[in-house]
């Protein structure tokens, strides 16, 4: 198995609905940040390598078809390179709404978590945000930096910007697919992030 898909886009950019949508669509399993945090092994390889460990791409997305979010979208780039058959897209929404969102989800959990090695802090605060991720001007013009990037370094035919509401119809065209009946997926509004790291630091 190979990954058919690589996602692009920062956290709170959709990638939780593009996951599921790719799911539904026949290309998941999907990778997402939600897959280092349920399973020990993942977390071992992810951790190992963003403390510096070689770059094992097949072990690391053994079994999954696609991935979208944290932690694989900060290399994109590299796996755009090693997986040359694999389309890209980047999902997208407005920088200010962008930085709401993220300020509201994703930047209180990094101040909550007391792991130094954890993804939030070693790789998302730490290496995509330079430590600085509730810097507001600084996270919009990181945020706003990536996609310049990725525009630049992927060829149009390969890429498709995904904005959040743009649903089935961009999506399934790019990939070459037929639009599923039912609604494009809808999942982990800012008060559902909220609710679940709440309920994962009380396990």
């Amino acid at each position: 198995m190979t990954l058919k898909v690589i996602g692009a886009g920062f956290g709170r950019t959709g990638t939780d609905s593009m996951r599921e949508a790719l799911d539904i669509l026949g290309l998941g399993p999907c990778h997402h940040m939600y897959e280092v945090n349920a399973h020990d092994e993942q977390k071992r390889l992810w951790r190992a390598l963003v403390q510096g460990a070689q770059s094992e791409w097949d072990q690391l997305f053994a079994g999954y078809r696609s991935c979208v979010d944290w932690p694989s979208a900060y290399y994109w780039k590299e796996l755009a390179e090693f997986y040359p058959e694999a389309k890209v897209v980047l999902t997208y929404r407005a920088p200010e709404d962008w930085w709401q969102s993220f300020e509201k989800t994703i930047v209180q959990g990094i101040r909550m978590s007391n792991d130094p090695e954890s993804l939030g802090l070693a790789l998302v605060r730490d290496k995509v945000f330079g430590g600085r991720p509730d810097d507001r001007a600084h996270a919009i013009g990181l945020y706003e930096e990536n996609i310049r990037m990725v525009k630049a370094a992927i060829a149009p035919e390969r890429l498709l910007v995904h904005n959040l509401g743009d649903g089935w119809q961009p999506l399934c065209a790019f990939l070459g697919l037929p639009e599923p009946e039912q609604p494009y997926p809808s999942l982990n509004a800012a008060k559902d992030f909220q609710d679940a790291n709440l309920k994962n630091r009380s396990r």
